[in-house]
C-alpha cells in the first residue's frame, strides 16, 4: 500500500487532486521513506513511487529532496512546540502543566508515524537549515516553560530558562530511552514517573506572594 492510497490511480492514470491534497499526500509518502531510510539513503524516485505519482509531479510541488525534508521538519517541529505551549496555557494547575509537557514528548516519540526520528535522530544535522529547525524546537519549548515559571515564581529569566531547559532535556531523553528500551512499562506509568520527578523539584519554588 502506498501513501497515495487505493484511490491514487484510476485505470492506470493518476487521479487529479487539489494542490493542497496532493502536497499532503507527497509529504506523507516522503515521511515514510525518510523515517525508514534516513535522508541520505532516500531518493526522490522512492518517494514518487511510494506516493504513486511520477517524478515530474513530485517536482512540481517540491524542487528537491531537501525542500521536502524541511517541509516535514517544519510541520513536526511546530507541532511539538505547540503541544508544550498548550500544556502551559491550557491550565493554571502547575502540576498539570508539568504532566502536559512530559506527555507532549512521550506522545511525540510514541506516535506510529515515528516522525520524531526526523527531529531528534536526523542524519542531516550538519545541514544549517535542519539544525536551525531542530534548535528551534528546543528553544520554543524552553521559552514556553520559562515564561510560565517566571510568571508564577518571580525567579530571574536566566534561572527560569535553566529550569526549563532541564525539564525539556530530561523529558526528551526519558521519552526516547523509554521507546528504545522497548516500552518496558506502560506509557502512562512512564509519564507519571517523570512528572513526579520534575514536580518535586519545581514545586519547591514558592509562587509569587508565598513565603519560601
Amino acid at each position: 500500500m502506498t501513501a497515495a492510497g487505493s484511490g491514487a490511480q484510476t485505470a492506470g492514470r493518476p487521479t487529479r487532486l487539489p494542490r493542497s491534497a496532493r502536497r499532503k499526500q507527497l509529504l506523507a509518502a516522503a515521511q515514510e521513506v525518510f523515517v525508514a531510510q534516513g535522508y541520505h539513503a532516500a531518493a526522490m524516485d522512492d518517494i514518487a513511487e511510494r506516493a504513486g505519482v511520477s517524478k515530474p509531479v513530485l517536482y512540481q510541488h517540491f524542487p528537491g529532496k531537501l525542500e521536502l525534508y524541511l517541509a516535514l521538519l517544519d510541520t513536526h517541529c511546530d507541532a511539538i512546540v505547540a503541544k508544550v505551549h498548550d500544556a502551559m496555557e491550557g491550565t493554571s494547575d502547575n502540576k498539570e502543566r508539568v504532566n502536559g509537557a512530559v506527555q507532549a514528548y512521550f506522545d511525540f516519540v510514541d506516535h506510529k508515524s515515528e516522525a520524531f526520528r526526523l527531529v531528534f535522530e536526523s542524519d542531516l544535522r550538519n545541514e544549517p537549515a535542519v539544525r536551525e529547525r531542530v534548535e528551534r524546537v528546543e528553544q520554543g519549548c524552553i521559552a514556553a516553560i520559562t515564561d510560565t515559571i517566571m510568571a508564577d515564581t518571580g525567579v530571574s529569566r536566566f534561572n527560569a530558562e535553566l529550569l526549563a531547559s532541564g525539564l525539556v532535556g530530561a523529558a526528551e531523553t526519558a521519552a526516547q530511552f523509554w521507546l528504545a528500551s522497548g516500552r518496558q512499562v506502560p506509557k502512562s506509568e512512564a509519564e507519571s514517573l517523570m512528572s513526579a520527578l520534575f514536580w518535586r523539584g519545581i514545586a519547591s519554588f514558592p509562587l509569587q506572594g508565598e513565603s519560601a
